[in-house]
């Protein structure tokens, strides 16, 4: 049996700001608890990215705002990896932490879709790791161009070629043996 990691991607306090939250940012959080409860029921392994920004940044290292938010806060068993870029895996010790426990499939979800999500996704894919992107557990943000909820449309299409795409009701992590 293939063992599988629940992998959370940069859901900190900074991407919840009030003048500034991350799209439909409840409904990610409801869907993230619901998925963590069948991780966890599951025995299923959680591994939390936490993104280091720069001074000043909203994510700005040891701050409030770099916190991981609270309603999907970790456990003690859950695994915390520190990244300072989009991919998860440069210069952190994700690989060889999904290594040691043999880990070789991930489910991806998290923040910000078109950036760490989407980057992680396919470095992981890259990397020889099977990919699952839970389609209704990722968020960004609108732009100038085009809507938060485009963009998660368009990258739920387009990392198909990287990931099996399913939302979180169609999720079903099996105990490990």
């Amino acid at each position: 049996m293939t063992k599988k990691v629940l992998l959370i991607i940069d859901v900190q306090n900074g991407m919840f700001q009030e003048e500034n939250v991350v799209f439909n940012g409840d409904r990610l959080i409801k869907n993230l608890n619901d998925l963590l409860k069948k991780a966890r029921l599951t025995k299923t392994p959680v591994f939390y990215i936490q993104h280091n920004a720069p001074v000043g940044k909203p994510l700005e290292f040891g701050t409030k705002g770099w916190e991981i938010h609270s309603e999907i806060a970790p456990e003690n068993e859950d695994i915390v990896i520190q990244k300072a870029t989009p991919d998860s895996f440069f210069n952190t010790s994700l690989d060889e932490k999904l290594k040691k426990q043999g880990i070789e499939h991930l489910y991806i979800a998290g923040i910000q879709t078109e950036l760490c999500v989407d980057t992680t996704c396919r470095r992981a894919f890259s990397m020889g790791y099977k990919v699952t992107l839970v389609s209704d557990t990722h968020s960004t943000w609108t732009s100038s161009e085009i809507t938060a909820q485009q963009i998660i449309n368009h990258h739920n299409r387009a990392l198909n070629w990287f990931a099996d795409v399913y939302p979180s009701s169609e999720i079903k992590f099996k105990r490990a043996i």
